[in-house]
């Protein structure tokens, strides 16, 4: 062989190589997580039941099973007992570019009959419950250095005032909703003690600063003495773990695609859990649609009504609206072509779009990705 020969066939391998590389990076899944307080911060404390070390100790466990999968990376804003800021939190997931954030607390309240799982997306919410849950929540910023002036002067006694911050992330709301109601799925399954208290919306500061979808999970109440232990118990955390692990990978596989096979850890089922009822979902139907499967890019969710000019979507042309549970979303192209999807929408996220994900519709009925490609 010449050596013109031997360049050219050195050369040829580096380039496979290096897209094998660049190929296997695109489609790595990467997940923040976020165990609430820390150190100095205790979080709700209740009969030696400590909220900072349940939500350590639930984190670590959630990571190490979905570190079992080769495809999905886990970042932790912290991995001891130890205290970060809460800008901190949402700028490690941030500089990571992870796909989505997920912050893990437990509830407390002064009626200690309180119960129930309640999984947050970010959102301005008159609820006096939801209000109270993230000035608790939010008022651990008092314990960081010139607050005021980092946080823009929030005033954490009341979350209403971030009414008047700007909230850029409405693009993620579409995707943060989705993951809550699957984590709220699984605790529904949990059993009767852990029931599930459904998806709400509050002004929770860790999550305004973190872009990309996210969700603040309270995992139950510590001040309830038979949930309170459940929470601090070994085989309690494992099984609240595991449902939301289960959540983060249905997720992936909803709007990320499978791909390596996805791992569980092996625990054998408890047969004091009782059957839940799939409750009846109100699947979205495009009216006058044309018949067969096909794909779109969804861009972005928005509570505001955006003209459909490429000047407004960075000069994609081709996007189409369509307004659901009050929500315009926003869609780039439409193909029956699995793959040209895929190129489709690599060009929205090189445009900005990163939260951006396929969806794909039969006969105008919202189906998964794995229906469609099968």
């Amino acid at each position: 062989m010449n050596i013109f020969n031997r360049t050219r066939l050195i050369f040829s391998f580096f380039l496979t190589i290096t897209s094998i590389c660049a190929f296997s990076q695109a489609n790595v899944f990467k997940v923040t997580l976020d165990a609430g307080h820390g150190d100095h911060d205790f979080g709700a404390v209740y009969s030696g039941r400590i909220e900072k070390n349940i939500a350590l100790a639930i984190v670590l466990k959630v990571g190490k099973i979905l570190e079992l999968n080769p495809n999905v990376d886990v970042i932790y804003t912290r991995k001891t007992d130890v205290f970060v800021d809460l800008v901190e939190r949402a700028n490690i997931a941030n500089r990571s570019n992870s796909n989505i954030f997920v912050s893990i607390h437990c509830n407390a309240n002064k009626n200690t009959n309180a119960f129930g799982t309640e999984t947050y997306v970010m959102g301005l919410s008159k609820s006096a419950s939801n209000l109270e849950v993230a000035k608790n929540e939010n008022s651990v910023i008092t314990l960081e250095k010139d607050y005021k002036q980092k946080y823009d002067g929030y005033d954490p006694k009341s979350p209403e005032s971030m009414i008047g911050m700007n909230l850029l992330q409405e693009e993620y709301l579409d995707n943060s909703i989705s993951l809550a109601s699957k984590v709220e799925e699984n605790f529904e399954k949990l059993g009767k003690v852990l029931r599930q208290g459904g998806v709400k919306q509050a002004g929770f500061m860790v999550l305004h600063k973190a872009y990309m979808p996210r969700v603040l999970i309270e995992t139950g109440f510590i001040s309830n003495p038979t949930e309170g232990d459940i929470l601090n118990s070994e085989e309690g955390q494992n099984d609240i773990a595991k449902a939301i692990a289960e959540a983060i990978l249905s997720y992936k596989r909803e709007y990320f695609g499978t791909g390596a096979p996805e791992m569980m850890e092996a625990r054998p089922k408890k047969d004091t859990s009782i059957p839940v009822k799939p409750k009846a979902v109100e699947t979205p139907v495009i009216k006058n649609a044309p018949k067969g499967t096909f794909f779109k890019v969804q861009l972005i969710a928005s509570i505001k009504k955006t003209p459909l000019e490429p000047k407004n979507f960075k000069g994609l042309k081709n996007v189409t609206m369509v307004f659901e549970n009050n929500i315009y979303k926003y869609f780039y192209q439409e193909t029956s072509d699995y793959q040209m999807a895929q190129k489709y929408l690599q060009e929205a996220k090189s445009k900005g779009y990163g939260a951006s994900f396929l969806i794909a519709y039969k006969d105008g009925e919202k189906i998964s990705i794995q229906d469609a490609i099968k």
